[in-house]
């Protein structure tokens, strides 16, 4: 049967290995509406590609562009953040929410509105909005099917079993490019360096998220939201191989572990074909040739990062927002040269230490607290 599918992100790395899937097996899908923030003349492309209905950028200076570059396609073209949401309320079966940031936030919530899947791939929807997200999922009865491969990992390890079962999930941590460097080392890391993931090839804030061990105190916060466990059950093993992507232990001593490839359309594979499989061009694992699995206690003397996730988790209300965009400015400011690798971790630490907005209650709110904490961690880059 096809299924109609809206790619929110369609340029960007989920975005594209989503389509590499789908490009796959054609005859499965209907490519309803592909966005991206700008890349005018590549997201046409793909949109004639896929025979699109509808091309969004929501960058709306770059509307002009893709309406060029789909001239006499018969593809229709938009602009601008409510574009985003209107496409995002389409109805597709299936939407893809793969836009970075809290831009995607907005077109998130729409998504779920419509009451069909999303394959959530979207950090900032749970880190920031988690309790206003998923209270919306379960009004309108969508299905949310997480993405990133340590929350899909958990998603199947959890299939056919009850979490009152569970004693601990289990979050798997790469360690990032900068897992055995010193305190003297990570103060003079470049950008260069930290764009040099060891497993995966994702884009520059992921990867630097990564770096500062970030990437794994975020996602600690999405699987609190994700998998109602309670905070005391979950915790961060650093797997320095990327094998194993996560691990749910359950109260009779069993740990069920998914293994994959470092590969991101292995977890979306599984997001496309829920309840089923589907064949991927993925390398299956070598397990001789790996050898060796190892596993770690997370440094967070060096990494604070993931300490200072936990604690916004327990804090709750709005910190966990203050953190997400405080740290946000700050890797940008990283990637531009404005500062040091390890002033990332400090900013998003100082930006917390501020005088937190009540606990937000509306889409509205959490972006008025994400706007805030943007403005006091932007204070923090300029010379005393």
């Amino acid at each position: 049967m096809t299924r109609s599918i809206t790619i929110l992100g369609a340029t960007g790395s989920i975005g594209a290995s989503t389509l590499d899937l789908i490009r796959r097996d054609r005859e499965a899908w209907d490519v309803k509406a592909l966005t991206a923030n700008c890349s005018a003349v590549e997201l046409a492309a793909l949109a004639i590609e896929f025979g699109a209905e509808l091309a969004v950028v929501g960058d709306e200076a770059c509307l002009p562009d893709l309406r060029e570059a789909l001239s006499g396609s018969g593809i229709e073209a938009a602009g601008g953040a409510q574009a985003l949401c209107d496409v995002a309320a389409l109805g597709a079966d299936m939407t893809v929410a793969a836009i970075v940031g809290c831009a995607g936030l907005a077109p998130v919530m729409a998504a779920v509105e419509q009451g069909k899947t999303i394959a959530l791939a979207n950090k900032e929807a749970l880190v920031s909005a988690g309790d206003i997200l998923m209270s919306c999922v379960e009004k309108h009865g969508a299905t949310l099917l997480p993405t990133d491969s340590e929350h899909n990992a958990i998603f199947q390890c959890l299939a056919g079993n009850d979490l009152d079962d569970v004693s601990w999930i289990t979050l798997t941590a790469s360690g990032g490019p900068f897992r055995e460097w010193s305190h003297e080392q990570l103060a003079n890391a470049t950008r260069a360096q930290a764009l040099k993931h060891p497993n995966w090839d994702m884009g520059a804030k992921i990867t630097v998220d990564s770096a500062t061990m970030m990437n794994k105190g975020l996602e600690f916060i999405e699987a609190w939201h994700l998998f109602p466990v309670g905070l005391d059950r979950l915790r961060i093993v650093v797997h320095p191989q990327s094998v194993i992507h996560s691990m749910v232990e359950y109260r009779d001593g069993s740990t069920l572990a998914q293994l994959g490839p470092s590969d991101m359309r292995v977890p979306i594979a599984s997001c496309l074909a829920w309840p089923r499989r589907m064949d991927t061009a993925c390398k299956p694992l070598d397990l001789p040739t790996i050898g060796t699995l190892s596993f770690a206690a997370p440094d967070e003397d060096r990494f604070p990062a993931t300490r200072l996730a936990r604690e916004a988790a327990h804090a709750g209300g709005a910190a966990p927002a203050v953190l997400n965009a405080a740290n946000e400015v700050a890797v940008a400011a990283f990637l531009d040269g404005q500062i040091t690798f390890t002033q990332i971790s400090a900013i998003a630490a100082r930006t917390l230490e501020k005088e937190l907005p009540r606990a937000p209650t509306s889409l509205e709110e959490v972006l008025a607290v994400d706007g805030k904490a943007r403005e006091l961690a932007r204070m923090m880059l300029e010379p005393a």
